[in-house]
């Protein structure tokens, strides 16, 4: 039997393969790069999916913009309303609610399939998204939504649909852990580390759906929800970003062994009410044992722990053009599979329908960081404050403060204290002592400690 040899040409696929039409909203770094690799790879794609792909159309806003060689003039629209409604397949990268979330709806009612990459509108509305697809019979894929060319929403879809994920801990906004590791890396402040992100084009000129952990809320939601068979919209998840995270916050992580990171966790959870589920973002400190310690620049990675599977992790390029446009690609191919074969493919998962556990009922473990009066007695007062709400302490640093210019008398300490792990209602309690007390002058920060 004859081989071809790696890197000779593939033969022509039959003429006679069904031709689908193919949407694109959106134009942008991602909507080029898809057209791109659907130029180049059309041959190939043709072979996979057993029929040829035909893009009919790309909805843009600027119709004079030249968006290169695999963008062509005529292939331009202003009208995305009347070009869902021709298409086999519906490729959304415009981002953002509406107009998206109409014309995907649309789509759809017009026997369209779609792959989107929009993970703020999955978190606000997927329910809305996947009654239509099963209304009329159609897929919606979402790769790209969550870590970009990381395989991972089929593998927790799919892969691990016969197991049992206990909790899910990643790392899913390069934007974020490009600043916290340029600090963590040349002691930079967190305005400094953006600046920087900004100028290499990691972060956005206006940064806020990153930094303020919203991006990573938005896919928390959607692991959450493949994950656990429940229905978890984007205000379910409790968020924090990064923009309190100071020099001294990562340096005292230095200290104990630690890094701190930007975390999406999603885990059950289970106590004398039974079993719930937790959705949440926050920047963490966890050992430089870890495996999601090392994850640097503006890299993603994601630990699973499942009963069957054990841990596992995924990791690679969680943005960018090319990566996003891959795993798009890939859902493309699915979905343009199931049209030629008939069909549709994974459909939603919600029977658990299992309830939201709130933050306060959660045990975590903190690092406090406290400016105080540096006298007799401090340390016992907040020894006792911690241990009256059954707060025991796992650690303390005390660094004094000079606040004579002649290097007299100090009279004021930094002290940092890491905790076993406590509710988190008792710790929030502890704080509102700490802010109502003459002895605690500043709470510097809260962090939890994950990982251990």
């Amino acid at each position: 039997m004859s081989q071809s040899s790696p890197g000779s040409p593939l033969p022509p696929a039959s003429p006679d393969l069904p031709v689908l039409r193919v949407a694109v909203l959106g134009a942008g770094t991602v909507g080029t790069e898809v057209l791109r690799l659907i130029a180049q790879q059309g041959e190939d794609l043709a072979h996979r999916i057993g029929g040829r792909l035909e893009v009919i159309g790309v909805s843009v806003r600027d119709l004079t913009r030249d968006r290169g060689e695999h963008v062509p003039a005529d292939l331009l629209t202003t009208d995305p309303a009347a070009l869902v409604r021709e298409a086999d397949l519906v490729i959304e990268v415009m981002g953002g609610i509406e107009p998206a979330r109409t014309l995907l709806l649309d789509a759809m009612a017009h026997g369209a399939s779609v792959v989107t990459a929009n993970k703020a509108l999955l978190a606000q509305d997927g329910p809305t998204l996947y009654e239509a697809a099963d209304t009329h019979g159609v897929d919606l894929y979402f790769e790209a939504a969550v870590a970009g060319a990381i395989p991972l929403v089929r593998p927790v879809r799919e892969s691990l649909a016969g197991d049992r994920i206990q909790r899910v801990l990643g790392i899913v906004n390069g934007t974020t852990n490009y600043i916290l590791d340029a600090m963590t890396r040349t002691g930079a402040s967190f305005d400094e580390a953006l600046a920087d992100a900004q100028e290499l084009g990691y972060a956005e000129a206006d940064p806020t759906a990153d930094v303020q952990g919203h991006d990573a809320a938005a896919k928390a939601s959607i692991l959450a929800s493949l994950a656990f068979h429940s229905r978890v919209r984007l205000g379910d998840v409790h968020c924090e970003g990064i923009t309190e995270v100071s020099a001294q916050d990562i340096a005292a992580a230095g200290r104990m062994g630690r890094t701190i990171k930007l975390l999406s966790i999603v885990e059950r959870v289970r106590d004398e009410t039974g079993e719930r589920i937790s959705a949440r973002v926050y920047p963490a400190l966890i050992p430089d044992s870890h495996p999601l310690s090392s994850v640097s620049e503006a890299y993603n990675a994601v630990f699973i722990e499942a009963d069957a599977a054990g841990s596992l992790m995924f990791y690679g390029q969680g943005a960018g053009g090319a990566p996003t446009a891959s795993a798009i690609l890939g859902d493309l191919v699915s979905a343009a599979r199931q049209r030629v074969r008939g069909g549709v493919g994974p459909r939603e998962s919600r029977y658990a329908e299992l309830e939201q556990i709130p933050l306060d009922d959660l045990r975590n473990a903190f690092y406090i960081s406290l400016t105080v009066q540096d006298r007799p007695g401090v340390l016992a007062e907040i020894a006792g404050t911690l241990s009256g709400y059954g707060i025991s302490i796992s650690t303390i640093h005390q660094e004094l403060i000079d606040q004579s210019e002649d290097g007299g008398e100090k009279s004021l300490a930094h002290i940092g204290i890491s905790t076993h792990r406590a509710l988190e209602s008792a710790m929030t309690a502890s704080l509102d002592v700490f802010s109502s007390t003459a002895t605690v002058l500043s709470i510097d920060s809260v962090l939890r400690i994950e990982g251990e």
